[in-house]
């Protein structure tokens, strides 16, 4: 069990350098995850993935829920694999809280310190301190039916760091808010997560989420790992298709002669970086410029006739999807579509600047 004081613990560790370190291998009917996850000290990792990849089950075997197929997991330098949950020194926020729903926010809060062997004025004295470090002082009273979804967040939060954890798992923590509730609450979290100096793994759909409050991101796909690094990298090297739509980019992949890539599915793509070898190409919806007539006098490099699939909106703009030469996504503005007369089938030529397109070794 870790140790309890009659204050909190501040957000900051020195006693234990090493952090996170585990292979997590765990075989679940036909479901098999092997991957490899280091974290340091203070920083926040990410996990990321299409539905059934994997997310969820390396967070339970984090948290002990999950039994170890095989492999390990050391936190702090000591192994945890065999170690029951309850003894684990892991704090949870699950996606939708599970907060006692007949305690205040204070005794929430207070609970985990109390099952650390505090006394009851001890832990409540705890819980007050986070409650205030939460700006909820003045819901210390109210129970959770009572609490705003963003309100009800910071309570799980507390009552997860309030245990002074070594590991700090977050569930999708995010996913029950409204969208104005998300965006002050996310800042807020990012806030506390740039003071917890412990290790801390967040799962979540939403790449926003990830990019904003994570150090690293790893993306998992059918229990793997596909890619890993900063925010910066994956958004603008993207590996897969998954991970293409997730920063909204078109990907391909093909052989690389100077300029020219020969993709392996489709035609070529002209490029200002000067590859040879296997490369992807990747380019934003926003670079592709449509046409219904073939362009005479565009100057763009790459040229293809494609037909319309679908049309959805995307922000304050329409998203095209094209089928053809080469399959893409293009994004304009509703007044472009409605002059270009876009509809499903409709015949168009699409356009990318070789400027606007980024190729990278495969």
């Amino acid at each position: 069990m870790t140790d309890t004081t009659d204050t909190p613990t501040p957000l900051t560790a020195t006693t234990h350098p090493q952090g996170l370190d585990t292979h997590l291998i765990v075989d679940r009917d036909t479901f098999h995850l092997d991957i490899k996850l280091t974290a340091a000290p203070g920083e926040v990792l990410a996990l990321l993935g299409p539905n059934g990849a994997g997310k969820t089950t390396a967070l339970r075997a984090l948290a002990g829920l999950a039994p170890l197929t095989a492999g390990h997991l050391h936190l702090d330098g000591a192994p945890l694999a065999h170690t029951p949950p309850e003894n684990r020194p892991v704090g949870v926020v699950f996606q939708d809280y599970l907060l006692f729903p007949h305690l205040t926010a204070l005794d929430n809060v207070a609970f985990g310190p109390r099952c650390q062997g505090a006394t009851k004025s001890e832990s409540r004295a705890q819980a007050h301190t986070w409650l205030t470090r939460m700006g909820l002082t003045d819901h210390a009273t109210s129970k959770p039916r009572h609490l705003s979804g963003g309100q009800a967040q910071r309570v799980a939060l507390a009552r997860a760091l309030a245990t002074n954890p070594r590991l700090l798992l977050l569930d999708e923590p995010l996913a029950a808010l409204d969208a104005r509730t998300r965006l002050d609450v996310r800042a807020q979290l990012r806030r506390h997560l740039a003071e917890f100096e412990a290790v801390a793994v967040l799962v979540s759909h939403d790449p926003l989420d990830a990019m904003v409050l994570a150090d690293r991101l790893v993306v998992i796909e059918q229990g793997r790992i596909v890619q890993e690094g900063t925010p910066s990298d994956i958004a603008r090297h993207p590996r897969t298709d998954y991970i293409a739509q997730l920063v909204g980019l078109n990907l391909y992949k093909g052989q690389a002669d100077g300029h020219t890539v020969h993709l392996d599915d489709g035609p070529t793509i002209t490029t200002t970086e000067d590859l040879t070898g296997p490369v992807f190409v990747a380019f934003p919806p926003g670079a592709v410029t449509l046409f219904r007539d073939r362009p005479t006098g565009a100057s763009a490099r790459n040229l293809w006739h494609c037909q319309v699939e679908g049309l959805e909106t995307h922000g304050d703009q329409i998203r095209a999807d094209l089928a053809g030469e080469l399959p893409l996504a293009a994004d304009l503005t509703t007044v472009a579509a409605a002059e270009l007369d876009l509809h499903p089938g409709a015949p168009v030529w699409a356009t990318v600047k070789a400027t606007q397109t980024h190729a990278y070794p495969a």
